[in-house]
């Protein structure tokens, strides 16, 4: 009887190649982190050379944001028509050099066109790779590599935090950017070598050779071909970006965007004004990124976590329950009015670690709640318009600070966006919760 090959890779243990293919996309997801962050650990640097105020420096913390907004939302659908892999390698490229010219910067506007750049390239990939980590993994162990996946954005920034701390101690800003370059480069032959084309994708939209291209797959993944290829399902060869605004999943989309941006609004505080706000505290830059570094331990710390309780308790009440001890933490970084360096690293530890499980448990839930020929348009769409969230959270920040709005004030304003998620999240009928990912 000839399979479905969906269901060989959804039900046979993990390959080797699947497990590598899987550990590619931690390692994307850490390149994320660090591109994204790499603006913050520059930025007290960057505002000391040009002497711009916070108000112009929170919109330059934002443009990387604003182009991972637009690339999510427009790749996210690109990467359902051509293929997870060859949307991930072009982003690759956009990222490298993006990062590379940075380095070349001489004034606020240069700067932001290449960091708006890099960030059409992440989010169009993040789209791409919480796809592939699903269609990758099996039933058994699609939660924890979901999990895995997006953990690496902690591990990412943790690494390049402290490498990006030596880097500052040279003096220039600009290193950051030549090291994220140079390891962004390297990424592109372990995509071309090691991520396939997933199973799924090649079933969904059907490009020529289909069968020959499945069989391929399934060679590496350790498997027998099969004979045929099952029936296309219905819809999915127009598949587009409306079909997740249609009533069948309109509201799934539009609760889960909320979600996302009401989170990414509080997340994003933390990440992007945390080494500002401990420069002008009175600790030097290298000392200030080692508090973002302490956020991202205690956020790959609790995505791990995280990902173990979700194969055995459920998904929605789970990420619920960290969402508002993320308001609670993020509120208490500003408002606890601990001033000590350690003190400071704690509360960072503790709010990244509240933060980033609550990411977890969203990114689980976008690759949950559509089906595969509109996966990453549906993942793109609700982390491109929640990255709106992203690009608000530093402008929104700046404002309120030049507004004169104490470190207290700003810090309660800005945690209130994990609150809102929690209730959104609250209002979500996850229908595809005990169903397969596929």
């Amino acid at each position: 009887m000839n399979r479905d090959p969906r269901a060989i890779v959804d039900e046979a243990p993990m390959s080797r190649l699947q497990i590598a293919a899987v550990a590619i996309t931690v390692g994307l997801n850490a390149l994320d982190g660090f591109d994204v962050l790499s603006i913050s650990f520059a930025a007290p640097g960057i505002a000391a050379e040009w002497g711009i105020d916070r108000k112009v420096l929170g919109i330059v913390l934002s443009m990387e944001l604003i182009g991972m907004a637009v690339g999510s939302v427009l790749l996210g659908g690109v990467a359902d028509r051509i293929g997870r892999r060859r949307t991930i390698l072009g982003c690759l490229v956009a990222m490298a050099i993006g990062m590379a010219m940075v380095t070349t910067a001489h004034d606020v506007t240069t700067l932001s066109v290449w960091r708006l750049l890099t960030g059409l390239g992440i989010g169009g990939m993040l789209a791409a790779i919480n796809a592939a980590a699903a269609e990758f993994a099996s039933v058994r162990r699609r939660n924890l590599a979901l999990a895995i996946m997006v953990i690496g954005y902690p591990i990412g920034a943790v690494l390049g935090g402290l490498i990006a701390a030596l880097l500052l101690k040279g003096g220039d800003w600009r290193a950051v950017f030549e090291f994220g370059a140079i390891v962004t480069a390297c990424f592109i032959p372990l995509v071309w070598l090691f991520v396939p084309e997933p199973v799924q994708f090649l079933l969904a939209r059907r490009p020529e050779g289909a069968l020959e291209k499945v069989n391929r797959t399934l060679a590496r993944f350790g498997h027998a071909p099969v004979d045929a290829l099952p029936p296309v399902e219905t819809g999915a060869a127009r598949a587009s970006v409306a079909d997740i605004l249609r009533p069948g999943l309109l509201g799934t989309t539009l609760l889960v965007t909320l979600a996302y941006f009401a989170h990414i609004v509080s997340f994003y505080f933390i990440l992007k004004w945390s080494p500002k706000i401990v420069v002008d505290l009175g600790y030097p830059p290298a000392q200030a990124a080692g508090v973002l570094v302490w956020a991202n331990v205690g956020g790959a710390v609790g995505g791990a976590i995280f990902g173990l309780l979700a194969q055995r308790f459920a998904l929605k009440p789970m990420t619920i329950v960290v969402l508002i001890l993320s308001t609670v933490m993020v509120a208490l970084f500003g408002a606890a009015g601990v001033r000590s360096l350690g003190g400071l690293a704690a509360l960072a530890c503790i709010s990244g670690l509240f933060t980033n499980s609550a990411v977890v448990g969203l990114y689980t839930i976008f690759a949950r709640a559509f089906p595969a020929h509109v996966r990453a348009t549906g993942t793109g769409f609700a982390i491109g318009i929640g990255r709106g969230g992203a690009a608000l959270s530093p402008i929104l920040a700046g404002v309120l600070f030049s507004a004169g709005l104490p470190l207290a004030g700003v810090a309660i304003a800005l945690a209130a966006g994990s609150l809102i998620a929690a209730i959104a999240l609250g209002a979500l009928k996850l229908r595809f919760a005990d169903e397969k990912a596929a």
